[in-house]
């Protein structure tokens, strides 16, 4: 499992997938995210703006786990 640091309260899932190198793109994220590929804390999400926090896990078919880590 990947842990993927934010610098502030919250990321968008859409922001994130990109900060996690998942897609290069909104646009991709966006079409990840309607294939049903994303999982988050083990129940598939397609909204781009979910707000993720500190803690949250985040699982992308084909890309792996990622665990989202607050700057300290």
């Amino acid at each position: 499992m990947k842990k993927i640091v934010i610098h502030s309260e919250y990321i968008k899932l859409d922001q994130f997938l990109k900060l996690a190198d998942c897609v290069p793109t909104g646009g991709m994220a966006k079409a990840l995210l309607q294939e049903q590929a994303v999982k988050v804390n083990g129940e598939i999400e397609e909204r781009r703006g979910r707000k993720l926090y500190a803690g949250d896990l985040v699982a992308v078919d084909g890309e792996g786990e990622f665990q989202v880590e607050e700057a300290k």
